[in-house]
This record gives C-alpha cells, structure tokens and sequence, in this order.
C-alpha cells in the first residue's frame, strides 16, 4: 500500500475482544466431547455416536427451526423487547398452512402464505408495541394466548395430517436427493463443493475488507492470526461439510438457515437498518435525539420476528410431517437461551446473528446429547435452566467488570 506500515491490532486486545465468540466454539466441541464420553461409558460402542454423520445431520433437521427463530429474537433483545409468542404463532401457522398445503396449492405459494401470516401477525403485535408503547413482554405475551387459543379453535384440537411428503422437504429433505445426485467416492458431493464455493466467497470478502480497512488506516488483526482465523473457519466449514457427505447430502434447510443468517448478519453489520436497531437498543432516547425513528425501527424489528416465525412454523410442521395443535411448546424459550448464550446482552445493544447460532448450536447439542443419554424431559429442564443462568450471570459479571452497568 504505497509503502505505509500498517497497523496492527496487539494479540492481546484482538482476544480480548473476541474471547467470547471463540470460546463458543470452544464450549460447542467440548460439550459434544463430554456427551461422547458420558455416552462411551454408558455404553463403549457409542462413544462416537456424537460425531457421527447421521447424528450431525439430525441435530440440524431437529433444532433448525429454532435457530432461525433465535435470528429474529435477537434482533426483538438488542433493542430491548422480546417475543414470548413466537412458540404459538408457529402452531397456528402451521395448522393454517398444512390445511392450505392440502388443498393442492403447492408448495412454494404454501410457504409465501405462511410468510406473509407471519409477517402480519408480526406487524400486528410491533404496532401495538411500537406505537401504542405497551411492553413487548405484555403484547407478546397475550400473543401467547392468544395464537395458542386460536390454534385449538381452527384446529379443533385435532392434528392436521400432511397429504404427501413435498411439504417436509424443506425440512427433512436434502439437495443431492432432490438432484438425483448418486455418491462418489463414497460421499454426496453437493455438501462439498457448497463449502469450497463458501469458502472462496468468504476468503474473497475477507481479504477485501481487511484491504479496505488498510486503505483507511484502521488496525487490523496481524497477518499469522489472520490466516489463522481463515484456517479455522475453513476447518470447521469442510469438517461439517464431510459430515452431511457422508449421510445423504446437503441438507434442504441448511440452505434456508444459510441464507437466513447471511441476510439478517449482513443488515446487521452493513446497513443503516442495522446501525439504527444497535442505536435503538444502545440508547433509545439518545437514537430518538439523534434523528432515528425509534417507533419505527421497533415496529420493522417486530415484523422481522413475525416473517422468521412463518418460516420456522413451516419447518417445524415439515420436520413432524404434520401440523399438531400443541406445537411450539417452549420454542420461544430456546430461542430466547440461544440468544443470551450467544452473546446477547441483557441491557441491550449488543449481539450478533452468528454468536446467536453458535449459542443455538450449543444448546442443540447439549438436548441432543441428553437424548442419547436417554434422560428425561425432567433433567433436560433443570440443565437449561442452569446454563441460561448462567450465561446471563457472565453477561452482568463482565459488564459490571468494564465499568458498563
């Protein structure tokens, strides 16, 4: 760059401002690790189990839902709302759009209407919220109620069975299967080639802003520690990949999830829309002096949740292979823990839409690791209950710890 040294970040700060998202990571290998171990001494056949491509693939079919709904939670918490419906609101969408899938109107305008009902009841619960300036915890708690109440009235209590299984290929399905895609060399290569095309976008978008950053004098990590993290997401991307190689492919709803996290991470970090929901969430008297429309950032953040409610209820619905009235129990609460694990701050104004997904992860493994403990919904309860304790309580400690609350 014209001969001007460029200026680095010290190691010790660039962890320091990144321990927590690493430590994610760190926490997620470890969890599976223990669960491995906990499982090989219940039985040493199963010591793998947790690594098993099969069981990779579950976990994804299983918990997919549920982090596209913590996408859009994390959004309703750094501005500090949050949406207790969003469990009820997937039940009565789902039974709506299984009784329309039904009817022979197809999948994709199944899945349009589902989007635009969740986008509606999104902005009917954000103008309440917005506007009307009742608590996001009060609106959506009726919410709640409400869409739950709705859901036995249209339903009638009575599970709607799918008439095929086009509507559970979102969920359950996989692209090499829809393809026609055979193995080779023993794996399905769509999982592959989808990674290193991933990977040369992402090395392509990361080389380019740390030489704009260079261009602009800001500090930037040192070169070791950047090909470092290159590396090890490049790992972590391929190691994943030949898991779903190996089962049945690419999995349909890893595209959706894909491209869900993409779009809401890249609005987050590169748009006004996302500067104004951190502003909003940082302080919104002081967004409001500034000239931001705090009302109706909340109200768009709130239809956010609505659209990623349809699309879960959809996949949700797929993933049963039928739309029952009792669906969506307690989905708001993981969602809500995929958060807080995260990385998301209780006092608003911070988190992101990848630390929300590792934190999902985390939490996905550690039910799925339950389940193959074979132990009970009881201790499944209490081991939630713990971990988003105690991730909160890091969030006050180290707030508290900087001087920041």
């Amino acid at each position: 760059m014209d001969g001007k040294a460029i200026r680095t970040i010290s190691t010790r700060t660039l962890i320091r401002n990144n321990i927590r998202n690493y430590s994610m990571f760190i926490m997620l290998a470890l969890i599976m690790l223990v669960f491995g171990v906990l499982c090989g001494i219940k039985d040493s056949q199963n010591f793998w189990i947790n690594f098993t491509p099969r069981n990779f693939t579950n976990i994804v079919f299983q918990y997919s839902y549920v982090l596209i709904l913590a996408v859009g939670m994390v959004q309703c918490i750094i501005i500090l709302g949050i949406d207790l419906s969003v469990g009820s609101v997937c039940a009565f969408i789902g039974i709506i759009s299984a009784t329309i899938y039904n009817t022979n109107i197809g999948m994709p305008m199944t899945l349009l209407i589902s989007i635009v009902m969740g986008l509606g009841i999104g902005a009917f619960q954000g103008l309440w919220i917005a506007y009307a300036k009742l608590p996001a915890f009060i609106v959506t708690l009726a919410g709640m109620l409400l869409f739950r109440g709705l859901t036995y009235l249209v339903s009638g209590v009575t599970p709607v069975s799918l008439k095929d299984t086009g509507y559970s290929l979102l969920a359950t399905g996989t692209v090499d299967e829809m393809l026609g895609v055979g193995k080779i060399w023993n794996m399905y290569p769509v999982a592959i080639i989808a990674a290193i095309v991933l990977l040369l976008v992402f090395y392509a978008a990361e080389i380019a802003g740390r030489q704009a950053k260079i261009a602009n004098d800001f500090e930037v990590s040192p070169r070791v520690l950047f090909a470092g993290k290159l590396i090890f997401i490049s790992l972590l991307v391929l190691a994943l990949a030949e898991r779903f190689a190996r089962y049945r492919g690419l999995p349909v709803v890893v595209v959706v999830l894909g491209t869900t996290v993409f779009i809401f991470h890249f609005i987050l970090n590169n748009t006004v829309l996302g500067r104004f929901i951190y502003a909003v969430g940082g302080n919104s008297r002081s967004a409001k002096l500034s000239g931001i429309n705090s009302e109706f950032i909340t109200f768009i953040v709130f239809c956010i949740m609505g659209i990623l409610a349809g699309l879960a209820s959809v996949i949700s619905t797929g993933y049963m292979n039928s739309a029952l009235p009792s669906a969506g129990n307690l989905f708001e609460m993981d969602a809500i823990a995929a958060c807080y694990i995260g990385g998301v701050s209780a006092a608003g104004g911070i988190g992101t839409v990848i630390g929300v997904i590792v934190g999902g992860l985390v939490m996905s493994a550690i039910n799925n690791g339950m389940l193959l403990m074979s132990l009970g919904q009881d201790w499944q309860y209490i081991v939630k209950a713990a971990i988003l304790l105690l991730a909160v309580f890091y969030d006050v400690y180290t707030r508290r710890k900087a001087g920041l609350g």
